[in-house]
């Protein structure tokens, strides 16, 4: 499995929860049993964990006694499915989930409950062996299954914000060429959650922030998006092709306006939880700042950042917390999913150093690699681009934008094989 691939199949066992957590040898329970399921006998509590024979014995037993189609075999499969998935044998644990889920939807019904476990995990088995566009089909049939036995409240929130996760992955895949209509899903999705939380926990809810961050992460996508890779899709006469580049880009006209909306959000809700003088709501400053600069709205971002400045001065200690945040320059957009650098390094684990300059307006100058890697011109040279092109939140002293000479930082750039 390639690096992203292992990046990508780790963040969807955090997403559908992890096998750790719900042991091959343990009953299925979470999922299955908030919806009504029958908790296990006692005579699967005695199986062992780490032998998938036995759960087969079981089931084979559970067959001759009750039949091919016994309610119980889907909690077996599950569990057998679960132990061969930590074992890394993701084919026969795709096998033994599918064959849990047909016979759910034999026993209860088209879109049973008793299906999600198991189709989540099969999409983990299928994120593991690189099949991605078979785990974005599954995914598709998981969230009409969800969508059919979710009312609403925190349980469709976060099945809504599950689905918009994996948009945000499959348009980082690239898995159908329509990224646009991914990244419009994304925010959708998440307003959805938004909808949902705020009814049953109100507006001021904490847990608005998890939504609203997301939504954030799509305008920020939304508004990098390349216009040109856009219309690129615009030819032939696929009229539904055509409908989502409109609405796309009505999505890309307001983006500003919608992602700034956003973050004014998160500021009230940090405001009505902590009051005016907290750490997350000077938070929530610098990142309209760095929004508004990345959007080339200059005056407003420096004011926003005074802004913030002044609150964490205001709460006595902050001083740490003013030079964490603006004793050097940072790229934009500086929010988790959106950045278009690669992570940085330690020098000693970096294939490529570069020093630059920055200005007082965010913008590099005097970019030269610094290193004697063997690291290829042609990817050194891409990333030299990028940075060409990111706008930094520039060095504040007092709140004052400053210019900033001899800024170094290290990467590590894969190369191929």
């Amino acid at each position: 499995m390639s690096r992203a691939s292992l990046i990508l199949y780790l963040g969807c066992a955090l997403l559908f929860g992890s096998a750790a957590n719900n042991p091959a040898g343990a009953a299925p329970t979470g999922e299955t049993g908030a919806q009504g399921q029958d908790s296990p006998s006692a005579e699967k509590a005695l199986l062992h964990k780490d032998d998938s024979d036995a759960y087969r014995r079981e089931i084979a037993r559970l067959e001759s006694a009750m039949g091919a189609y016994a309610d119980q075999l889907p909690e077996y499969l599950l569990s057998l499915g679960l132990n061969l998935q930590q074992s890394g044998q993701h084919e026969a644990a795709i096998d033994a989930f599918k064959r849990g889920i047909h016979l759910a939807r034999i026993n209860d019904g088209l879109y049973s409950a008793q299906q999600i476990p198991m189709l989540q995990r099969e999409i983990s088995s299928h994120i593991a062996l690189g099949q991605y566009a078979k785990a974005d089909e599954r995914q598709f049939y998981l969230y009409r299954v969800q969508m059919r036995n979710m009312e609403g409240g925190m349980n469709r929130a976060q099945a809504f914000m599950q689905q918009a996760r994996w948009q945000y992955n499959a348009y980082r895949l690239d898995l159908d060429g329509q990224g646009f209509a991914r990244l419009m899903s994304m925010w959708d999705l998440y307003r959805l959650a938004l909808n949902d939380i705020i009814d049953r926990q109100g507006e001021t809810s904490h847990l608005l922030v998890e939504p609203l961050e997301g939504m954030l992460l799509a305008q920020y996508l939304i508004a990098a998006y390349d216009v040109d890779d856009v219309n690129s899709h615009q030819g032939g006469d696929n009229v539904s092709v055509q409908q989502q580049l409109n609405r796309f880009h009505a999505y890309r006209a307001q983006s500003y306006q919608k992602g700034r909306a956003v973050i004014q959000a998160i500021y009230d809700i940090e405001l009505a939880n902590g009051g005016a003088d907290n750490r997350n709501t000077a938070n929530s400053k610098v990142m309209l700042g760095d929004w508004l600069l990345w959007h080339g709205q200059w005056d407003s971002a420096m004011n926003a950042y005074q802004e913030a400045t002044a609150e964490l001065v205001a709460l006595g200690d902050a001083q740490e917390d003013v030079e964490a945040i603006f004793a050097e320059p940072v790229a934009l957009p500086n929010f988790d999913g959106a950045r278009h650098l690669p992570a940085t390094v330690p020098p000693e684990q970096a294939n490529l150093q570069v020093e630059f300059d920055v200005n007082k307006h965010g913008k590099a100058l005097n970019i030269e690699r610094v290193d004697s890697s063997d690291l290829s011109s042609g990817r050194a040279n891409r990333v030299l681009r990028t940075l060409r092109k990111t706008r930094f939140r520039p060095q504040l002293v007092m709140g004052e934008p400053q210019d900033t000479e001899g800024v170094t930082r290290a990467y590590e750039i894969e190369q191929p094989e």
